[in-house]
């Protein structure tokens, strides 16, 4: 039985149809993230009523049950506790699912005990599911990288936010005659290929450039029916005009964030700007929210459960990020597990402004050996 989020909100949101420019899908929430409930149909871009659920960055908790606006109240967690006995957290678990950057690399750089790590919890059986909030690359790509590495994962264990993506599109039966307008790099693309979605932009609209003169209008392609944003080396101010004239001005258009990260890891030497701040220049001009499909939203989670047929209080998230990787864990009702070696120090942690608390936490994942884990 899926647990909810323990804070949340239902709101209404509506399509309006009209071909007038300040057609909006209005989501009146001041809340950052957006978790993505199964729509069973979405014919002629417009519902009157398209409920989202909607789930605060702050003071989220596992297995409790979502609470509406009316009810709206907080929850402090308790702070989290440094892992000792890892025979016990790998005992109640079924599956684990981790994090790639900060938690398996660094950039291109596998993290220390990994390989040592992932063939221990296999031999016990444990089901091992790997998620990114990356969508540079197709799960195809990211089984070669993990290959590269070493490391012996299957492409139906990976779910990157690319991928999520298309899935989310599917999943509410996008038009197929509408298109789709991509503001990332070649892993999106390859998704919504493998779906059967028409798509334009990306990385070839990186060299594209707009010659301010009088006068001058920007046609766009009036079929686009959803604008994707993901991480995006090639950005520039031709996607940013493109992408608002789409979402502002093609009635119904949606308007999809594979994932708001602040920052990344595209090297091991330092933190680089992340997907979020793609995401936020079109947030800036066209003054909507996104659909947000990558953690923390549960739109991966719940399609993996349904997948895998995991029962979600069997599953523990381990990752490097409060406001994603824990947090996607406890918007899922999963037992989360914190490793200081990417983004998140423990000085973060333990900050008191930070209030989202994970079950434990603890260096790196091969501590899972260094904990010595009981044969089971």
């Amino acid at each position: 039985m899926a647990t909810k989020a323990a804070v949340s909100i239902s709101v209404a949101a509506s399509i309006t149809a009209a071909s007038s420019s300040s057609s909006k899908f209005v989501i009146n929430t001041p809340h950052r993230f957006l978790c993505l409930k199964r729509l069973s149909s979405f014919s002629s871009f417009s519902a009157s009523a398209l409920a989202i659920k909607c789930t605060s960055i702050s003071n989220c908790s596992p297995n409790k049950s979502a609470r509406s606006m009316e009810g709206f109240t907080t929850r402090t967690r308790a702070s989290a506790q440094p892992l000792e006995n890892a025979n016990e957290l790998i005992a109640s678990v079924e599956t684990f699912i981790f994090d790639c950057d900060g938690v398996i690399w660094k950039g291109d750089k596998l993290i220390d005990g990994v390989p040592e790590t992932l063939d221990m919890l296999r031999s016990k059986g444990k089901r091992l599911v790997f998620v990114t909030n990356n969508s540079t690359k197709s799960r195809k790509q990211y089984g070669k990288k993990f290959e590269t590495l070493g490391l012996n994962v299957n492409e139906e264990e990976i779910f990157a936010s690319s991928f999520a993506a298309a899935a989310y599109l599917k999943s509410i039966n996008f038009p197929k005659d509408k298109k789709v307008y991509v503001i990332g790099e070649d892993g999106i693309l390859k998704e919504l290929e493998l779906a059967g979605f028409q798509y334009l932009g990306g990385p070839e609209d990186g060299g594209k450039k707009i010659e301010l003169k009088p006068g001058f209008l920007m046609e766009h392609d009036k079929d686009v029916g959803a604008v994707v944003v993901g991480f995006d080396r090639y950005f520039n101010y031709y996607k940013v005009q493109y992408g608002t004239l789409c979402i502002r001005e093609n009635p119904g258009c949606l308007f999809i964030a594979t994932n708001r990260d602040a920052v990344t890891h595209l090297t091991d030497a330092q933190e680089w700007a992340g997907g979020g701040s793609m995401v936020g220049a079109i947030c800036g001009s066209t003054q909507r929210e996104p659909l947000v499909v990558g953690k923390p939203s549960t739109f991966m989670m719940d399609y993996l459960a349904n997948k895998f047929g995991i029962l979600k209080s069997q599953i523990c998230m381990v990752g490097d990020r409060l406001d994603t990787d824990i947090l996607f864990g406890q918007n899922g009702g999963c037992k989360t597990l914190l490793v200081l070696s990417g983004v998140t120090s423990l000085s973060m942690l333990q900050s008191p402004s930070n209030s989202i608390q994970p079950d434990f936490y603890t260096n790196k994942i091969s501590d899972f050996l260094s904990i010595k884990a009981a044969t089971l």
